[in-house]
């Protein structure tokens, strides 16, 4: 049995137990395998003299601690087992049951260790690991005399494969037309060890595509395998946990949590901040295609596609990144067929299972991404617009509904009468949607005056402006798609509620106390919220200059002036020239993460603009959350 292994050795210490040896910043010496004509094709070596090919035609190729022996199949986890060879499988609840190794049923690689077998006697087939199988010619070890005398099936079964068996060993019986007497002597065959050929006999022939293959070709497989499937596509240490989406590979714990963190995390170019691949780099290549966001780091082009891969792309203007283009993936670096699926149940939540699941949309070509149309419920001053434009989006119709005067204002002015504003969110009726939709999004957040627990005269759900959550799900329910439509079709609401729901306390972004609550079906809204160069996260980084903050953090600003206060009669928060003070409006709006002067519109004042701001949102938080529809909607 040829046999084709991949050997690490033990002494090296890579990954997590020592990252300056790791795959990602110090591979092992190796051979330097060009990427192709400035495509990626591997380069085959000459062959100097024919004594040299015919050593390699009968030994092992090796390469550093890389050892392949020439082989026909199953060569890629060196456990055996090839495709068409006939063995033992122990499935629970049955004794050893005969079979037959077949192919995959996809193109893809298949899982390490795991062979796919079909049944002798059913023509059944199963998903089963290496350490369950045994050679067929391990007959005697594998044969049950029970299962025989009793199971009809099971002698089927027997009798298939020793047909087969000897149809490959060119053995004859002398019994034809007399199936019991030819099965004695089939026995009688095999228990004697398949005489005069021995098991070799019956082991299956080369398939045309391996047997033109060469050992180094073999060899490079073998590598590309292992690499993709036996060490963390991120960072290469050997204890990977669980796939990486969006290409073939896998992720360690340490490299999965940093992907989820920063997968959408954004730069204000609107390109990713990190490699697609890694999620971490400092030097990258960015996508060329139009609303694609992609970039790709230098070691993970050099690494998995070729060495030097990243001086001849940035020599391409403009260069189409592997998602944009699957046909350009070499080497090591494939894309999944179905990364656009694998990527949502990747950041799928499991926070409210004792809901009925929301329907998840598989992410949208490059190339079919159109504009988003949005309808923004109880709007305020516009925060949805302002995070939607900042992403980059190519929004093609913004509604709102908002009966404060001043966030009117607000809004008309900063955006410059691009927000579409309609009355009372009451008024909306079916026909109302029909001629402004299809609408791709629809967010709101009810006033959180008769809901929030600080009001002690909070009216609650069933009261006052409570109700007006009910006025949102009215709205979802004759938005929201029929089954028959696969048009993507998100939406969020926010509230202060203990509601069940993804609970973002916006700490970490910003130096206000702001747990809030919101509901959705936007992809990856239980991903951790991280922090960027560009968040605020101290008070003190939002005062004017010659200010100084007394506390780190500011209680939850609202609508009231001494909300800023640390108590109800506590010291306010700002200490300038040598006595208190309180914030003013342009520190405020850098805590809530606006830009200076966001809300110096109508001739407000300092009361009027800290209430329309006690109503807002934060905007760090619903960046966060809009980053992932970058893959569903047309970007600039």
């Amino acid at each position: 049995m040829c046999v084709c292994m991949c050997v690490v050795p033990q002494g090296n210490i890579r990954g997590i137990y020592g990252w300056e040896s790791s795959l990602r910043h110090k591979p092992q010496a190796r051979a330097v395998f060009q990427a192709g004509a400035g495509a990626g094709a591997w380069a085959k070596p000459q062959v100097l003299d024919n004594d040299s090919k015919k050593d390699q035609e009968s030994e092992a190729v090796t390469v550093g601690t890389l050892t392949c022996a020439p082989t026909c199949d199953g060569w890629w986890d060196g456990k055996g087992f090839p495709t068409g060879e006939l063995v033992w499988g122990k499935v629970k609840g049955f004794s050893w049951w005969p079979g037959v190794v077949v192919l995959w049923k996809s193109n893809k690689t298949p899982p390490v260790s795991m062979r796919r077998v079909e049944w002798f006697g059913d023509g059944m087939f199963s998903e089963i690991c290496t350490e369950r199988l045994l050679r067929f010619a391990a007959f005697a070890k594998g044969f049950c005399k029970n299962s025989y005398a009793s199971l009809p099936t099971y002698k089927d079964a027997i009798y298939q494969v020793l047909e087969l068996a000897g149809e490959r060993c060119e053995k004859s019986f002398l019994a034809a037309g007399n199936k019991q007497e030819e099965l004695k002597l089939m026995l009688d065959w095999a228990h004697s060890g398949f005489q005069p050929t021995g098991p070799d006999g019956f082991n299956p022939t080369a398939p045309a595509g391996m047997c033109g293959l060469d050992n180094f070709t073999i060899l490079m497989y073998t590598i590309n395998y292992c690499i993709t499937s036996e060490f963390c596509l991120s960072c290469g240490t050997p204890h990977i946990h669980t796939f990486h989406p969006l290409f073939e590979g896998s992720l360690c714990q340490k490299c999965k949590d940093n992907f989820i963190e920063t997968l959408y995390r954004y730069d204000k170019d609107g390109y990713q901040s990190y490699c697609t691949v890694c999620c971490a780099g400092q030097e990258v290549i960015l996508c060329g295609n139009a609303s694609c966001c992609r970039c790709f780091c230098k070691d993970c082009l050099n690494f998995l596609v070729g060495d030097g891969t990243f001086k001849q792309l940035k020599d391409v203007d403009p260069w189409i990144c592997f998602m944009c283009l699957p046909s350009q993936c070499n080497g090591s670096l494939k894309l999944r067929p179905d990364w656009s699926v694998r990527v949502q149940q990747f950041f799928i939540n499991n926070s409210a299972l004792e809901f009925e699941p929301h329907r998840m949309y598989p992410s949208i070509p490059t190339h079919q991404r159109r504009p988003i149309r949005v309808l923004s419920l109880f709007d305020g001053i516009a925060t949805g617009y302002l995070v939607l434009k900042d992403l980059g989006f190519i929004i093609k119709r913004y509604i709102a509904s908002e009966i404060c005067g001043n966030s009117i204002a607000v809004g008309m002015i900063k955006h410059q009468g691009q927000i579409e504003h309609i009355n009372d969110v009451r008024t909306i009726t079916r026909k109302h949607l029909a001629e402004w939709g299809p609408f791709d999004l629809l967010i709101g957040g009810s006033p959180c005056n008769d809901l929030a627990c600080v009001n002690p005269a909070r009216k609650g759900l069933f009261e006052g402006t409570g109700r007006l959550f009910f006025e949102y799900y009215r709205m979802l329910t004759m938005m929201r798609p029929r089954e028959d439509d696969d048009r993507p079709f998100f939406w969020l609401f926010e509230n202060v509620v203990a509601m069940s729901g993804i609970s973002i306390r916006i700490l970490k972004v910003s130096p206000a106390h702001r747990a809030r609550y919101f509901w959705g079906n936007l992809p990856g809204m239980n991903r951790p919220l991280a922090t960027s160069l560009d968040d605020k996260v101290n008070r003190q980084d939002c005062l004017e200059l010659g200010r100084t903050a007394k506390y780190n953090k500011v209680p939850t600003i609202t609508t009231k002036s001494n909300s800023i206060r640390q108590g109800k009669m506590g010291p306010l928060p700002v200490d300038f020239n040598g006595t208190e003070d309180s914030l003013w409006c342009t520190e405020m709006e850098k805590i809530f993460g606006f830009p200076k002067h966001y809300t110096d519109a109508n001739n407000m004042g300092q009361s009027q603009r800290q209430k329309v701001m006690g109503r807002s949102w934060s905007v760090p938080v619903i960046r966060h959350l809009f980053a992932p529809l970058k893959d569903y909607f047309a970007c600039e």
